[in-house]
């Protein structure tokens, strides 16, 4: 026959599975009944003896419960890259900062430091309210991706850069809304030579031309994708000579997408290392060496003469020379001899013949070693 647990029962039980396991009743004492509530009924008639209630015995060790391992996820914000693919964008992005950094202190004569801070996803609504008041806003295209993304830098920055194009000691200038013709022309050619390092550091994962479509510094004017969409933003820190300030990447989820899969650490560290070992990475070398620009100097003669004399020197003077008339010059290409040639003219202009190459020698390594003597 099934029994069934009186309301005092039923109460002692859930008191006894509220308690933690030190409080709990020992094994076998009954459970006291609760006091009648004042105006209760008691019921008629005899009634059956209480039976002594026995708790379960509680083991500590699964009284506590193992905490669950969980993650906080906001799905308005929903994440579409995973940690690996960030992290090969963070190392793509690390080699870009490197590049652009060595070509802009190249191109403006002082030291430019570039340094990658963080790589997250947010929507892109967020990055725009994040931008400053008056901000230089570059966007580009990078074919065959679709979409269009965008490079955003504190315009001081490029007030630095300009000054320094300009002959000045790169000094920031107060900000302003608008820029002139000249200094949009001056901002474009520095956007461009962060694009070609931008194309040069995405090599080892798609081949992709970078393209500049327009320069602004409205954020309102800027919309590539619509508010709630994902994007990569990529902050760097920039310091061009004692100015700082920051500049940043925003690439759309919908522009990596269809190469997303290609973005694995795994992936890029091998095709680093296929590129550093095949001829593809020879051959760039050489292409860049045979587009390098040298001094090429033609050295008529060498002649001694003293201060006075050539503090006397006057127009139609004559300078004798080592070199006798019709003989052989040198033509240095840096500090080095490397031909032998005869002078001229062709067209009224004054020309020379390449007549042989010069093997390096110790003494043709310096250009003013005639002068040195023994």
């Amino acid at each position: 026959m099934v029994e069934v647990l009186s309301q005092e029962e039923i109460e002692a039980l859930l008191t006894a599975m509220g308690r933690e396991p030190d409080d709990a009743p020992a094994t076998g004492a009954p459970a006291e009944a609760p006091a009648p509530k004042p105006g209760s009924s008691t019921p008629r008639g005899p009634r059956a003896p209480a039976r002594a209630f026995t708790p379960p015995v509680v083991d500590a060790a699964t009284a506590v419960r193992a905490p669950v391992a969980y993650q906080l996820y906001d799905f308005r914000r929903p994440d579409k890259f995973s940690k690996d693919q960030m992290r090969t964008l963070q190392m793509v992005h690390e080699t870009f900062a490197r590049m652009y950094a060595s070509s802009l202190s190249g191109y403006l004569r002082s030291s430019v430091h570039l340094e990658l801070l963080s790589v997250e996803q947010i929507p892109y609504d967020e990055f725009i309210r994040s931008l400053a008041d008056n901000p230089l806003i570059a966007v580009f295209s990078m074919p065959p991706l679709t979409g269009q993304s965008l490079m955003e830098a504190d315009i001081n920055i490029f007030f630095s850069m300009m000054d320094r194009l300009l002959g000045g000691p790169g000094q920031a200038t107060a900000r302003r809304a608008d820029l002139t013709e000249i200094e949009k022309t001056l901002a474009t050619q520095i956007v461009r030579r962060g694009l070609n390092e931008l194309r040069n550091a995405w090599e080892s994962i798609a081949a992709v031309e970078p393209t500049l479509d327009g320069v602004e510094t409205s954020a309102q004017f800027v919309q590539i994708v619509p508010p709630n969409d994902t994007v990569v933003l990529l902050l760097f820190q920039v310091k061009v000579g004692d100015v700082l300030g920051t500049m940043t990447l925003c690439l759309p989820y919908v522009s990596l997408k269809s190469i997303s899969s290609k973005l694995s650490a795994q992936r890029w560290f091998a095709s680093t290392g296929k590129k550093a070992g095949d001829g593809g990475h020879a051959r760039q070398l050489t292409r860049l060496i045979q587009t390098t620009q040298v001094p090429c100097v033609a050295r008529l003669g060498t002649a001694n003469i003293t201060v006075e004399d050539l503090l006397r020197l006057a127009p139609g003077d004559t300078i004798l020379t080592s070199t006798p008339y019709g003989g052989d010059i040198d033509i240095l290409v840096g500090r080095s001899v490397k031909f032998r040639a005869q002078a001229g003219t062709r067209r009224r202009k004054m020309v020379v013949r390449i007549q042989n190459v010069v093997e390096t020698a110790p003494e043709d390594e310096d250009p003013l070693a005639a002068w040195r003597g023994p």
